[in-house]
């Protein structure tokens, strides 16, 4: 009789342990499965903009070398050659500044590797930072300076309309750029997550997001 409680007893514990397990193992995966959209769709985006832009350019850096000597209005070949220094300076950014993603991609194997979920969920808050800085408006301000002065050595030629469209229509382009930039962390760890807020004997289920924005860090709660 002894026995048959004992073996009663540890049939009981795993059917009640088993599902448990199974239920860890599950939400363990399925954190695992999104951390994977997030590096991985983040490289591939980062990728796809880092070459995009790069070839858009370069190939308004030829066009505008080739304006500046062939155009037949003076005033072209003005503009081209103010077009030339924009576009050698965007270039140069684009190949010295390279999205963080590949590289937070590199790091996320190693961690996923090794099982490390907390340092995962740390290197999904940093890119998401990066993302934020990158939209932020340190990006904005040098591209107001180098628009700012092209549009003004424009209108100091006599031109002042033309400098004020060549100072939008850039501000325009640095707008585009900075806003198809990559931000799948940021996305992420903008999502709702279920929570339950404890205050001494009474618990409220509700859901919890971080938020990142271009100026703002914070935290929502709802229930």
């Amino acid at each position: 009789m002894h026995a048959f409680r004992l073996f009663a007893a540890l049939i009981t514990t795993l059917v009640i342990t088993l599902p448990v397990s199974l239920h860890v193992q599950a939400q363990t995966e399925g954190q695992w499965s999104e951390y994977d959209d997030v590096f991985e769709d983040g490289a591939r985006h980062a990728n796809i903009w880092q070459w995009g832009w790069t070839g858009i350019y370069a190939t308004s850096l030829a066009v505008n070398a080739y304006q500046s000597s062939e155009a037949s209005d003076p005033d072209d070949r003005f503009d081209a050659r103010v077009g030339v220094v924009k576009s050698a300076l965007a270039l140069g950014g684009m190949l010295t500044d390279r999205q963080p993603h590949p590289e937070a991609l590199a790091e996320y194997e190693r961690l996923k590797a090794s099982g490390d979920l907390s340092g995962v969920q740390a290197l999904g808050l940093q890119l998401a930072q990066a993302e934020r800085e990158r939209r932020g408006w340190g990006a904005q301000i040098s591209s107001l300076v180098v628009n700012g002065v092209a549009g003004a050595v424009i209108a100091a030629d006599g031109r002042k309309s033309d400098g004020a469209i060549n100072f939008a229509t850039g501000m325009l382009v640095n707008e585009l750029q900075i806003w198809t930039q990559p931000n799948q962390a940021s996305s992420a760890i903008n999502r709702f997550q279920p929570a339950n807020l404890s205050l001494g004997p009474i618990t409220i289920p509700g859901e919890y997001a971080l938020h990142v924005a271009p100026q703002q860090l914070g935290a929502t709660w709802r229930y």
